[in-house]
């Protein structure tokens, strides 16, 4: 059974083996700088193995924004990716957060949808 964790301090390694299987990479060479910057971060953990991760950066406000969500890729289809996101939702909201911005690909509109977001306007710059 997956444990999901909030604010765990895993290793770059831990992150980069959990970002390779997820995403294909590594990820930035660090992520200790991610980490401490973060409102919130949830981890879903097989045991000692980090199979899951979210973050929630803030603006210092009451904006927070979902990012990074991924699960290893033996573990999805699980209700894992559901779960790390309500569990940030959950703690953003406790930590002041007033509302919960999230980004995404076409292809996971329904899976944020069931997450409980909504569709909105919003612009991007490529820097």
């Amino acid at each position: 059974m997956v444990s999901v964790v909030l604010d765990p301090l895993p290793s770059d390694d831990e992150m980069r083996a959990l970002w390779l299987a997820s995403w294909g990479d590594g990820g930035p060479a660090s992520w200790q700088p991610v980490l401490k910057q973060s409102l919130v971060h949830v981890g879903a953990y097989d045991g000692p193995r980090l199979v899951g991760y979210v973050n929630v950066a803030c603006d210092g406000g009451s904006h927070a924004f979902l990012l990074d969500t991924c699960v290893h890729r033996d573990f999805q289809r699980q209700g894992i990716a559901t779960l790390l996101v309500k569990t940030a939702e959950a703690a953003a909201r406790q930590r002041g957060a007033k509302w919960l911005h999230v980004d995404f690909e076409p292809h996971l509109t329904a899976f944020y949808r069931a997450c409980g977001f909504r569709p909105t306007e919003a612009g991007l710059i490529a820097l």
